[in-house]
């Protein structure tokens, strides 16, 4: 859902499991926080990028976030092939080097330029930058020992772990029903764990601590952007993601084949694809349109994991993505 949220922090998303636009594991949405498209100040929790008055097209705006979904499924996929032959740290790094390019981009059609690198937090933005960089390698890590379906049916409780993380460490009022929304998804993640059940495995607990990652780097992510612009946030989490990578990335490197060169690069470029095609959603339908439609990443993702690599998920796991969901859309729901 690496999504860039890569998953490259991809779409990121808030405790409410929504999603902003900001480029890992993943432009993939500023945390918990209120985004403009012509990057404003955010503020607030729940990102909220309306459709401009006149061009309201919610069936768009739902196409636009579902062909996003399937692109970021796509994704996984092909790292799932990648991730067999080459070193994570080498496929990262090369997806951070097209995040940086992106992000300064970015920047600059805004007009911020060197003003992009300025942060009243810049000591939290580097403890961000790091976590989205630990999110990503570890999902990629979980795809070459687990199945898509159920790497993305575990990393799925993450905006509920957010939620809880509000709680604790925001201070923030999160009422009965969405931690009975948290209960729900986390009962779906016991389900599809069976821990004592003699079907366990470790390799289960990598996308789970992906998903604390990503968790944490919300809760980050919303305390900063209370102070700084989106442009920053994005810059910051190339820029320390890019230099922090390449460090392991380099020394590691494989050199690919022309069949696998260009699935590197089509890996790496679809990324920011499904990031414009998401913020192009956003223009057409409310963000509380589209956050049930974020889950539309896991059914992609099961479907590409049956079809593809010929995974056959089990009733346990099927039941338990389906709570985790359930857990979600309720969450979404007691907020409304």
């Amino acid at each position: 859902m690496l999504q860039l949220v890569l998953r490259l922090p991809a779409f990121e998303r808030n405790a409410d499991g929504e999603v902003k636009t900001g480029l890992s594991k993943k432009i993939r949405e500023e945390g918990m926080t209120e985004l403009r498209l012509k990057c404003d100040r955010t503020k607030n929790a729940a990102p909220t990028v309306a459709a401009s008055p006149g061009v309201a097209r919610p069936q768009l705006g739902i196409f636009l976030c579902l062909l996003s979904m399937l692109i970021f499924a796509s994704q996984d996929g092909i790292t799932k092939l990648l991730v067999k032959d080459f070193p994570v740290a080498q496929l990262v790094m090369v997806r951070y080097w097209v995040f940086v390019v992106f992000a300064l981009g970015y920047a600059a059609y805004q007009g911020r330029g060197k003003e992009s690198f300025r942060s009243k937090h810049p000591w939290l933005q580097i403890i961000r930058a790091l976590l989205a960089v630990g999110e990503t390698i570890l999902f990629a890590v979980g795809l070459r020992y687990l199945g898509l379906a159920e790497m993305h049916a575990l990393y799925a409780v993450f905006p509920l772990m957010a939620l809880a993380l509000a709680g604790a460490v925001l201070g923030e009022f999160i009422g009965l029903r969405r931690w009975i929304a948290a209960a729900i998804g986390f009962t779906g993640t016991l389900i599809i764990l069976r821990p004592g059940a003699g079907v366990f495995e470790l390799a289960a607990l990598i996308p789970l601590l992906a998903a604390l990652a990503f968790a944490v780097f919300n809760v980050l992510t919303r305390r900063i952007s209370q102070h700084d612009a989106f442009a920053t946030n994005m810059l910051f989490m190339a820029s320390v993601g890019a230099l922090t990578v390449t460090f392991a990335g380099l020394p590691a490197w494989v050199s690919p084949t022309p069949v696998q060169g260009l699935l590197m690069g089509i890996l790496s470029l679809t990324g920011v694809v499904a990031q414009i095609l998401f913020i192009q959603a956003l223009k057409y339908a409310t963000a509380s349109t589209l956050q049930p439609f974020n889950y539309a990443l896991l059914v992609f993702a099961t479907l590409i994991g049956v079809i593809v690599f010929a995974e056959r998920p089990d009733t346990w796991v099927v039941v338990g993505a389906a709570l985790v969901i359930i857990g979600g859309l309720f969450a979404i729901k007691a907020k409304a």
